[in-house]
């Protein structure tokens, strides 16, 4: 493949997922990462992409479809209703893990007084706890993106694996009977090394989370303790994941 062929898929990929590793990109062109770190170079020169600490993300992108103001606007009655089941579930003075996505921030509202500590690399979470005194927030290091409101990369991964919580409180981008999938390989490093960090893992995944393939494979429905959905989940799949003995919990 030539340079100018593989400098074009690096873009092309980065137009859909808006921010990805050295890693995922010498997979997704089948070249060594110290190619993928020169053809990064050349493109930053001509302004379309801005390389990263371990990856490069797109200088402007063409969808707000990962924008964290913006995915929090979709199913935001659901979402409310799931975060304050979750909120039910989590037991007085345990240690949280809350993940960047969107149902989780509606999970960590609820938490306020409740838990010891939170972790997260979330800033909306990590913003909404700013002036509360009642729950400690540790704060992961690494990249911040700004649109997505997340911190990830390399430095975030590391810090997670030093630190421990008794529930992760997780999102995703599908769920089938082959486990849970999302949508960066980046989020998902991190979210791997949230599920190794806690005792017990409860998914919040509304709707339109079931019976769809998000990118990448996250993790096996043996990984999951507890999904809280909605009611308008399908209730084929539902039964399924019951049959197959994962909690599922349908939030009114």
């Amino acid at each position: 493949m030539q340079a100018e062929e593989r400098q074009l898929l690096i873009e092309q990929h980065l137009q859909k997922v808006e921010f990805a590793s050295l890693e995922e990109l010498s997979e997704k062109v089948d070249v060594s990462v110290s190619t993928v770190r020169r053809d990064l170079t050349l493109l930053e020169a001509k302004g379309t992409i801005r390389r990263t600490h371990g990856g490069a993300r797109l200088v402007a992108p063409k969808s707000d479809e990962f924008i964290f103001t913006a995915r929090d606007t979709h199913q935001l009655d659901e979402k409310e209703a799931i975060g304050q089941a979750v909120a039910e579930l989590i037991r007085p003075n345990e240690g949280v893990i809350i993940d960047a996505g969107t149902t989780a921030y509606h999970v960590a509202k609820h938490l306020g007084g409740k838990v010891s500590h939170i972790i997260t690399n979330s800033l909306p979470v990590a913003n909404h706890f700013g002036s509360d005194n009642s729950v400690e927030v540790l704060v992961t290091g690494g990249v911040i993106y700004p649109r997505l409101g997340v911190l990830v990369g390399p430095l975030a991964v590391e810090s997670l694996s030093k630190m421990h919580a008794d529930v992760a409180i997780m999102s995703g981008g599908g769920i089938t009977m082959d486990g849970i999938t999302n949508s960066h390989a980046l989020l998902i490093d991190i979210q791997r090394a949230m599920l190794e960090s806690a005792q017990r893992i409860i998914f919040c995944l509304d709707h339109t989370k079931f019976n769809r393939r998000s990118v990448s494979p996250l993790c096996g429905l043996d990984a999951i303790d507890t999904i809280v959905t909605d009611a308008q989940a399908s209730t084929d799949l539902v039964a399924e994941l019951k049959q197959a003995g994962t909690q599922v919990i349908t939030a009114d």
